[in-house]
């Protein structure tokens, strides 16, 4: 299979490499963004997507956090890391330059590891505005209107495991979705010091809305989700900064 790169996601990429090497690596997502399947290791995301669930079961097992919590509780956990490395990319390309790569269910890879889960895909669509220099460049796809492109985006790459995974494990998908939110947030405010002025990530969630619009609180100094995304059942911790259980108690990350 031919790997192919949109020279739109340039700017993107360099982003992420040089974060690469500032923290020592990127564990969750290739900073190139694409996988050569032939490199071995790699699995297609849609795998985990085919009932009886079992390579999903398996997965969730291996980067569970706390492997004696109830399985719904790991699978949320789980979620929480595919969510925010799968989502990321398409926020910061948002905020960067509003170029966003598009990783096509079935061209998604994964690969487990040591410190969880790595995501990439053999190849990518990179949605642009009108009138972008780079229309019509190898890999582009013009839409009018990126909000709606990374909704499709969330709806074609991301529901199927949603779905898959509320069957295995019970977990409602609303929970879910709101670690897809929070990964369209976060990152855009992480971010901030090297993104263009005026990337709000509250345009982006307005954006897109549902199934994420409308799950994130913004603050004056931050922002907090109205959904849980199970953390805090688990003995003996606190609840996220960002959590919606308790406000008053959560700390600062």
């Amino acid at each position: 299979m031919t790997v192919t790169l949109a020279e739109p996601l340039a700017g993107l990429r360099e982003l992420l490499e040089r974060y690469a090497a500032e923290r020592g690596g990127l564990p969750g997502l290739l900073p190139g963004l694409t996988a050569d399947p032939g490199e071995g290791g790699w699995i297609p995301v849609a795998e985990l997507a085919r009932p009886p669930y079992d390579l999903l079961a398996g997965l969730i097992d291996h980067i569970s956090v706390v492997r004696d919590a109830p399985r719904h509780v790991r699978a949320a956990l789980m979620w929480k890391t595919y969510a925010y490395w799968h989502t990321m990319p398409m926020a910061l390309g948002w905020a960067l330059n509003r170029r966003v790569p598009l990783m096509p269910f079935d061209e998604t890879v994964y690969r487990a590891s040591d410190t969880g889960i790595t995501i990439a895909a053999t190849s990518i669509r990179t949605a642009v505005l009108p009138g972008d220099p780079l229309a019509g460049a190898p890999g582009t796809v013009v839409v009018d209107d990126l909000g709606t492109a990374v909704r499709e985006a969330l709806l074609t790459a991301q529901l199927p495991l949603i779905r898959a995974i509320s069957r295995l494990t019970k977990v409602g998908e609303r929970n879910l979705w709101g670690s897809t939110a929070e990964s369209l947030v976060h990152p855009v405010r992480a971010f901030a010091d090297t993104l263009p002025p005026g990337a709000h990530p509250a345009d982006l969630l307005a954006a897109v809305g549902d199934p994420v619009g409308g799950l994130i609180d913004f603050t004056a100094d931050g922002y907090r989700r109205r959904t849980c995304c199970l953390w805090v059942t688990l003995p003996d911790t606190e609840p996220c900064a960002t959590c919606c259980v308790s406000a008053s108690s959560a700390k600062n990350t």
